[in-house]
């Protein structure tokens, strides 16, 4: 999907929500365990439930490949339900040399055709390029995350710079606003607007919002540009709204709460 379409549908739903399927068979209703591959099932209940109100989804590949052949086989399948219209991150965080980068990126965007996969920048510019080769794809840079070890190396400062500041305004050489985003957590919304000061034309995938404690409306203050610029996760908050049969109005009524709050941002 290229930058347009993005923007188009998140004018045109007024939401720039995020799904996130982080399916976890410990934690999906139980009836959906009664099914021969319950993790497709259940993804394929939230994508109805949720499917107007968003306009991306997320799968974190852990959550499948634990699983093996069979976990592949269920985002396979997820991928080939979602509609087309809606943008997908496969939530990866790969990155390496370059030969080995450009399979990475063949498997996520040839095989599971996701239009965007999120890269680790560890390895410099190398690792990361082969992921920008390919036409209407995405990479999805980590830069600033909100867990607790990010103050570990994300914000160890030398000469007055900080690493993600530095990763930021070098990769950016590597891509362009239509190919590159960046992983921005919300919990750190004091620092959204640094960020967004660093990558004024890039959009911004933002998890942390919901469940993790993050404020949407901060990350709107702070975050958005010109094109709205963010794509906004929830995962657990949404996916696990409902626990019996009729989970799915629960589900559906946890992304609607979501989608109402960000159509009146993008009204003001």
């Amino acid at each position: 999907m290229n930058r347009q379409k993005l923007i188009e549908e998140i004018k045109s739903k007024n939401s720039f929500l995020c799904v996130g399927l982080d399916t976890d068979l410990e934690k999906i209703p139980k009836h959906f365990l009664d099914f021969d591959d319950p993790i497709y099932e259940f993804n394929k209940a939230v994508i109805d439930a949720t499917k107007d109100q968003c306009v991306a989804y997320k799968p974190n590949i852990a959550f499948y490949e634990c699983h093996g052949s069979k976990g592949w086989d269920s985002l396979k399948k997820t991928m080939d339900y979602i509609p087309d219209n809606i943008f997908t991150i496969a939530d990866a965080k790969r990155g390496d040399i370059g030969n080995t980068s450009s399979y990475y990126a063949k498997t996520f965007f040839h095989y599971l055709n996701f239009d965007s996969v999120t890269v680790a920048p560890y390895m410099g510019e190398d690792s990361v390029t082969p992921f920008l080769e390919f036409d209407d794809k995405w990479v999805i840079l980590l830069a600033l995350t909100s867990n607790k070890g990010a103050m570990d190396f994300q914000l160890f400062e030398q000469d007055g710079k900080k690493l993600f500041e530095e990763v930021l305004t070098k990769s950016q050489n590597w891509g362009t606003p239509s190919n590159l985003m960046y992983v921005v957590g919300a919990t750190r919304s004091e620092m959204i607007q640094e960020v967004r000061e660093l990558a004024e034309d890039h959009f911004f995938l933002v998890p942390g919002v919901g469940a993790q404690g993050g404020s949407l409306e901060d990350v709107w203050t702070y975050g958005k540009n010109d094109d709205i610029g963010l794509l906004v996760n929830s995962s657990r908050g949404i996916i696990y709204a409902g626990e019996d049969e009729d989970c799915q109005i629960q589900i559906h009524k946890a992304a609607e709460t979501i989608q109402s709050q960000m159509k009146t941002l993008l009204s003001t």
